[in-house]
C-alpha cells in the first residue's frame, strides 16, 4: 500500500456554517484582510507555503469557486483522528478578490 497525498495548488473550505462540518473546514463568516483563520482538511494535504494562492469554496467532488481571496499558508500539521489522516493549519488573508477581478494567471498572482 503507497502513501496517499494530495498536492493543493489552492485552500477550498466549504460555505459558512456548512451542516455536519466543523467550524475551520468552513470559510470564515466575515473576510478581513490581514487577519489570521484555521482551516482543517480531511487527508493528507500539501500546500505551498512561500507565497501566495488562492481561497476558494468548494461543494465537494472538484466544484471550486472563482478565487474568493488570495492567502498565505502560515502552518501545515498532519495528525490522526479515529483512524483517518487530517491536515491542519493557519492561514492569513492578503487581499479580498472582486467577483469581477482577476488576481491569478495559473497559480502566479498577476503583477500590476
Amino acid at each position: 500500500m503507497g502513501i496517499q497525498v494530495e498536492f493543493n495548488p489552492d485552500l477550498a473550505l466549504r460555505k459558512f456554517e456548512t451542516s455536519g462540518r466543523e467550524e475551520e473546514e468552513c470559510l470564515p463568516k466575515d473576510f478581513e484582510e490581514g487577519r489570521t483563520y484555521n482551516f482543517l482538511k480531511k487527508g493528507q494535504r500539501f500546500y505551498w507555503l512561500e507565497g501566495e494562492l488562492p481561497l476558494l469554496e468548494t461543494k465537494g467532488e472538484g466544484q471550486l469557486s472563482e478565487p474568493l481571496a488570495s492567502i498565505i499558508i502560515l502552518e501545515v500539521t498532519h495528525f490522526k483522528r479515529d483512524g483517518e489522516i487530517w491536515t491542519k493549519g493557519k492561514y492569513k488573508l492578503i487581499k479580498i478578490i472582486n467577483p469581477d477581478e482577476i488576481y491569478f494567471n495559473g497559480i502566479n498572482k498577476i503583477k500590476k
